[in-house]
């Protein structure tokens, strides 16, 4: 039913706490696949040790070369199976009624759903209550308010197999996935929904896989450039 799709990188301190969240929450009938981006640490052999201890159906890969955010994340929904994708970070913490609260959404007829999630640092000390006032879950949003800024993150985002299916494979020009998985869905006018209800502790430091330095303005107007390409070419598909 649920597919977990998740990036790791040198996460040796942190994927226990996260691993450990999102498995207590699936089924026989879900799976998890992790794609580890060549970490030099111990985090494959921590996640091959967990999942060891539980019935959960997975898949390890480890990528040859670093890909980044976006190929391993792009790795992992091609091989996904089940009908309803969750994106994880390998740092932050599912709240136990995260999948649960998505599923009724799903269910309600959303084919992408967004959540928000209570910022906390590395320490786990509590930064912000709620990460929309950073960057808010706007289903209103249109294609080109998302494209000068996306609204919208993976570790808050989840979605069906037609929303997978209409993304893949993902353009290289893209600059994150989760931009792109809302633009087609927008584009394909899918239904999203938005849960204002915190679901996670999202981790804000230095090492989020995910995160991104600050780009130049000559940089974010060749990305938007790109984007609007992208999708003109998804358009005709």
């Amino acid at each position: 039913m649920i597919s977990v799709c998740m990036a790791t990188y040198n996460g040796q301190r942190s994927i226990r706490k996260q691993l450990q969240s999102i498995i207590e929450q699936l089924s026989a009938d879900d799976e998890i696949i992790i794609v580890d981006d060549s970490s030099t640490d111990e985090t494959v052999a921590i996640i091959e040790a967990m999942l060891a201890e539980h019935p959960v159906a997975h898949q390890i890969i480890v990528n040859d070369n670093n890909r980044g955010p976006i190929g391993s994340f792009e790795v992992a929904l091609q091989k996904a199976n089940e009908d309803y994708i969750f994106l994880s970070d390998q740092d932050d913490i599912w709240f136990d009624n995260k999948v649960s609260t998505v599923m009724q959404a799903f269910k309600a007829g959303a084919q992408l759903v967004v959540h928000d999630g209570t910022v906390v640092d590395g320490e786990g000390n509590v930064i912000d209550t709620s990460w929309n006032h950073y960057n808010h879950n706007q289903t209103t949003q249109s294609i080109m308010s998302n494209i000068v800024k996306n609204g919208y993150t993976g570790a808050m985002m989840a979605f069906t197999k037609q929303v997978k299916e209409a993304a893949l494979p993902f353009p290289k020009s893209i600059v994150m996935h989760d931009q792109w998985l809302f633009q087609v869905s927008k584009l394909r006018k899918l239904k999203i929904m938005s849960i204002d209800e915190p679901l996670m502790y999202y981790v804000r430091h230095g090492n989020n896989v995910t995160g991104m330095r600050k780009r130049k303005k000559s940089e974010q107007l060749i990305d938007r450039l790109n984007m609007v390409k992208c999708l003109m070419y998804v358009n005709r598909k």
